[in-house]
Formats: C-alpha cells, sequence, structure tokens
C-alpha cells in the first residue's frame, strides 16, 4: 500500500527546494499527500480495513503538523505548497 519508487522520485524532483533536496518539509508533505490520496481510493473500495484507516488517521495527523511548522517558519512556501497540492478550499 505504499505509493511506487518512481512516483516518489517524481513528487521529490517537483517539490525540492535544492538539487541535493529530498527531505525538507515541503517535500514530506508532498509525498504524505499522494500516500493518502492512494489509501483514500483504498479505503473506498474497502470500508472494513480498519488498520488502513488507523494508519491514514495517523498520516493525515503527521502531515497537519508539518503543515503547521511550515506555516510557522516559512509562509509564503506553505501558501505556495497549499495551493499547489489543493489541500484547502
Amino acid at each position: 500500500m505504499a505509493i511506487f519508487a518512481e512516483q516518489k522520485k517524481e513528487i521529490i524532483k517537483k517539490y525540492r527546494i535544492h538539487d541535493k533536496d529530498c527531505g525538507s518539509s515541503e517535500v514530506q508533505i508532498a509525498i504524505l499527500t499522494e500516500r493518502i490520496r492512494y489509501l483514500t481510493d483504498h479505503l473506498k473500495a474497502n470500508p472494513k480495513d480498519f488498520l488502513t484507516r488507523r494508519g491514514l488517521m495517523m498520516m493525515v495527523g503527521n502531515r497537519s503538523a508539518l503543515l503547521k511548522y511550515l506555516k510557522r517558519h516559512n509562509p509564503e512556501s506553505y501558501k505556495s505548497l497549499v495551493e499547489k497540492l489543493g489541500l484547502r478550499k
């Protein structure tokens, strides 16, 4: 139930800040968002998969904490990332 390595590399390439960046907040949030979308689709097909639901809720909480951190430390980056990912309405 994980995203594939090729998808992860594409996400890192798209959201990185500099050439050797693979762990910044922006990249972590983008990867978590992709995993959350994948698990959401999985749970639509398998509504009784409660272990996956728990993992999904933990990922959402982790992403929320990273977003709060990014908003505190770099508000411009936060706004652009939220817009790119389509997280807020």
